[in-house]
């Protein structure tokens, strides 16, 4: 096993606290290089506790998104462990690479954008649930999307949706993407007249905000699972079976597909929280998504932020241990688990038509730029499955666990007289940078 050893030099000398050797071996080796278990070097400092070894991993920006073998990121880690430095630290840097990495894609998505012909493009929502009164009182919406240029207007109703909450209203996102970063993200509510710039810059007050959120609540890891995913034409008849079609939104010709092995995987840490965390847990959650505040103030105002959690105690793992351990069986090295896992099946069908307009590649890159909507999120990360052929023209796919949203594109048009003020603020709207705590 030598030679295994022998190649995560930056892992091992993270386990050893090292922090010469560290410093000497960053500057010829991959600062996110994962060792066997998936692990980088910044997940094993920030499960260890090795404080200095996390701020120098960062210094030479090791990744913070990226996700171990067993699917934990290195911040869930450090929510885990409980150190408030650390996790502060790690949301700040993880913002920033989020800023540059968007930054990255921005030139070739605004080139993507241009190549597209101008259009105007309608999406129905339709939210459902196999639980009988829930779905009774689910929303539906219709988005108009307009596309000019490398600009991207979206109108909706449904301003957010998330944890069977959701908020109705009357707001428009606008990416313009010949703007400066800093202004070329616009949300309008067009009830209050008010609107508000997706800032790529956090105060410190939210930052310190995050971190109490996310010391305060459960460590979530939810994700639709492709690894079993298959297509199956869905088929009619009793004794002559034949595939079945559909002409969707009346202009369509599609075919229809049942989408088997889809499956919504969530999982759940709380072993930072104490039993009094999880008393206040849902209070917390529901003043946030609220916009308000998510602490106490002392007399002088000062808000008051949850401290560091005793460290775990130490588990005298060795190098040689943790390195030569099964795959991801290795011993815990930090807090712990109290851990749940649940899986549930869905049921899914999806239209496909070769007369849509659009292309799905074409589609991607819209949704890429509306992606700060989470429903409008999970409806991207499934168009990147490896669909049939054709596009999507009805898609149904899990939103929550007992919600399940039907996306059917009724109109498209393109069009070369989009007006320009369509991409632009109302000249008497105020701004309002609270308006939508989550973007």
């Amino acid at each position: 096993m030598a030679e295994e050893n022998d190649s995560y030099p930056l892992h091992e000398a993270v386990f050893n606290n090292d922090l010469k050797s560290l410093s000497r071996l960053l500057r010829k080796h991959d600062v996110g290089a994962k060792d066997k278990h998936g692990n980088t070097a910044l997940h094993l400092a920030v499960m260890l506790g090795r404080k200095e070894c996390v701020q120098l991993l960062l210094k030479h920006d090791a990744p913070v998104k990226v996700k171990n073998g067993l699917g934990w990121t290195v911040l869930a880690e450090a929510v885990s462990y409980g150190n408030r430095p650390t996790i502060s630290s790690l949301v700040r840097k993880f913002r920033q690479q989020s800023r540059e990495q968007m930054e990255e894609r921005r030139p070739n998505l605004v080139e993507a954008l241009n190549r597209i012909n101008d259009f105007y493009m309608e999406l129905k929502w339709d939210f459902q649930s196999w639980v009988p009164l829930v779905s009774r009182i689910l929303p539906s919406d219709i988005c108009k999307i307009y596309k000019s240029g490398a600009n991207i207007r979206l109108d909706t109703t449904l301003v957010d949706f998330s944890d069977m909450r959701w908020e109705r209203g009357d707001i428009s996102f606008i990416f313009n993407g010949n703007a400066e970063p800093n202004e070329s993200l616009t949300v309008l509510d067009n009830i209050m007249k008010v609107y508000q710039r997706v800032r790529y810059e956090e105060s410190e007050m939210e930052i310190e905000d995050e971190v109490d959120l996310l010391m305060s609540t459960d460590i979530l890891a939810a994700q639709i699972s492709t690894k079993s995913i298959s297509f199956a034409r869905a088929q009619s008849g009793w004794i002559f079976r034949e595939d079945k079609k559909e002409l969707v939104a009346g202009q369509y010709e599609s075919e229809l597909y049942t989408v088997n092995g889809l499956m919504l995987e969530s999982r759940k840490r709380r072993e930072h929280l104490s039993s009094d965390d999880l008393q206040k847990n849902k209070a917390i959650l529901e003043s946030f998504t609220k916009g308000g505040n998510l602490q106490n103030f002392d007399q002088n105002g000062v808000p008051v932020r949850r401290t560091s959690l005793i460290p775990p105690p130490e588990k005298n793992v060795t190098w040689q241990q943790y390195i030569n351990a099964n795959l991801n069986d290795y011993p815990r090295l930090g807090r712990d688990l109290v851990y749940k896992e649940t899986t549930k099946a869905f049921k899914a069908t999806i239209a496909m038509s070769s007369d849509f307009p659009l292309s799905v590649e074409m589609l991607l890159n819209v949704l890429e730029v509306i992606a700060p909507f989470k429903h409008f999120s999970k409806l991207r990360d499934f168009i990147t499955f490896k669909l049939p052929t054709g596009f999507p023209v009805k898609v149904e796919i899990p939103i929550l666990p007992t919600v399940t949203a039907k996306i059917t594109f009724q109109q498209f048009e393109f069009r070369n007289n989009i007006p320009k003020e369509l991409f632009e603020t109302p000249k008497h709207y105020k701004e309002d940078p609270t308006r939508f705590p989550d973007l």
